[in-house]
């Protein structure tokens, strides 16, 4: 057994709000080690975040340059050279890599490669990955160990090695024939990328709509736009059977309410949710408990069930965006230090990069349905929104929840043209309380898509 190491902090993992919380520890003057199995960075930069939207904007090029003629550009045959895609990525993830080791360095944080697990309270023992064990104590302890893909159990479907969302950012060939199961966030971006691409592609979801939290006017405009690209989708698809092999030939048996069906492909993706990494890091030892799910338990202030552990990220049940990574650092920063901050009053954004992308804050309307809340709604076709009429990016709509009491906005919903960056002007009028009306008077420049507001909050219902 290798003798006790000392720190303030210990981490387990290196995704976001890990990283940035060892860089600040660091910085601080204390002493902190990061143990990570894999990834340098967590998997947001190296197989997630990044590579997924570098790759999305190769197959909006692809797709802009497809469709050239429509703005007058004429080109000749077009076609994805899958390697130099990959090549793309690759290159950003090496600066990525780059800028974290740097980072490291800088903040006198000590990033270890290994596989580490708890063997005592506060105490971990690190696999490392070029050989050999050490054992680390700290007087507190960070766990930021991620989630991973979850593979359902359907017959055949191990056998297939389908691909998740790692091995598809991997690939430097088409596949002729991609079957994706799954119609959430994941499986729809990826699903019109590899259109885009030049994939045949058709999307499997069990539910009876794709992205099964959004309303449904949200879903079945996205479902409008890939099928206008050639994406063929099947709701209430229950697949129970696969067979073949993910890169050579597959097949998928699924049921719906018509009459079983075989969709035959070359390659299958798998994007049905994710599971935490909590197996086999052991949560017993540490004094560790995990909910129903297998997510780390945790209190409002990001506090585990063990004196002196925390929490970050997806493994703890935080939704699983990034930005939420990023902000459950800054609570357990501030709580380290003897602060108060919480998870339960934080106003979560989120988008889909689809084309056009979707963006939501706040409630949806089917949300303040099931909840009981009065709303009032209103909503404007992106048709209605001069810019695009220059741009021809008319498909869409913006849609807004204001009290049906006060006029307070209570959410807001886009599928559009440059929806991301328009929901933060909304965010940030719900964040400072600002009534309606202050957006709906606003002087908003000429041509932006933001201009629809004053049309979009002019048609608030009167209370």
């Amino acid at each position: 057994m290798p003798q006790t190491e000392h720190f303030d902090c210990v981490i387990l993992g290196s995704g976001q709000g890990g990283k940035l919380l060892a860089w600040h520890l660091g910085r601080s003057g204390k002493r902190v080690a990061v143990v990570e199995r894999r990834w340098v960075g967590g998997s947001c930069p190296a197989v997630a975040c990044l590579p997924s939207k570098n790759e999305l904007w190769s197959a909006r090029v692809a797709h802009l340059v497809r469709h050239a003629a429509k703005y007058g550009t004429i080109t000749d045959a077009v076609k994805t050279d899958m390697r130099k895609v990959r090549s793309r990525k690759q290159d950003m993830i090496d600066r990525e890599v780059a800028f974290h080791l740097n980072a490291y360095k800088e903040s006198g944080a000590e990033l270890i490669m290994g596989g580490g697990r708890f063997v005592g309270p506060k105490t971990v023992q690190v696999a490392l990955n070029d050989g050999g064990l050490r054992l680390l104590a700290g007087k507190e302890v960070v766990i930021n160990v991620g989630s991973h893909a979850a593979i359902p159990s359907i017959p055949g479907l191990e056998e297939a090695r389908a691909l998740t969302h790692i091995e598809a950012l991997e690939l430097d060939y088409l596949p002729s024939h991609l079957i994706v199961l799954g119609g959430g966030y994941v499986g729809i971006e990826m699903a019109q990328a590899f259109r885009r691409f030049g994939s045949r592609v058709t999307i499997l979801e069990p539910g009876r709509q794709l992205l099964g939290r959004e309303d449904h006017d949200i879903s079945e405009e996205i479902r409008r736009v890939l099928g206008g690209e050639g994406i063929d989708v099947l709701l209430n698809a229950l697949p129970y059977a696969v067979s073949g092999v993910s890169g050579d030939a597959v097949t998928v048996k699924v049921r719906t309410a018509e009459a079983e069906r075989t969709i035959e492909g070359s390659d299958l993706l798998v994007t049905v949710g994710r599971v935490a990494n909590t197996s086999g890091i052991g949560v017993d030892e540490a004094g560790v408990q995990l909910d129903a799910r297998g997510f780390i338990q945790v209190d409002e202030r990001l506090q585990t069930t063990a004196s002196g552990v925390w929490a970050i990220g997806d493994c703890c049940g935080s939704p699983e965006f990034t930005h939420v990574s990023v902000d459950d650092f800054r609570i357990v920063r501030d709580n380290m230090a003897g602060g108060n901050r919480r998870t339960d009053d934080r106003l979560i954004p989120y988008v889909v990069f689809t084309d056009p992308p979707i963006a939501r804050v706040g409630m949806s309307e089917e949300e303040a349905k099931r909840l009981g809340i009065p709303v009032r709604v209103s909503k404007l076709p992106m048709s209605h929104v001069l810019r695009t009429e220059a741009t021809d990016e008319t498909d869409g709509f913006m849609k807004v929840l204001v009290g049906a009491n006060d006029d307070r906005i209570l959410g807001f919903s886009m599928i559009g043209s440059e929806a991301g960056e328009v929901m933060v002007a909304i965010q940030a009028a719900m964040i400072a309380g600002l009534p309606f009306q202050k957006l709906r008077d606003a002087v908003i420049a000429h041509l932006t898509i933001a201009e629809g507001f004053g049309p979009l909050f002019g048609s608030v219902p009167p209370r």
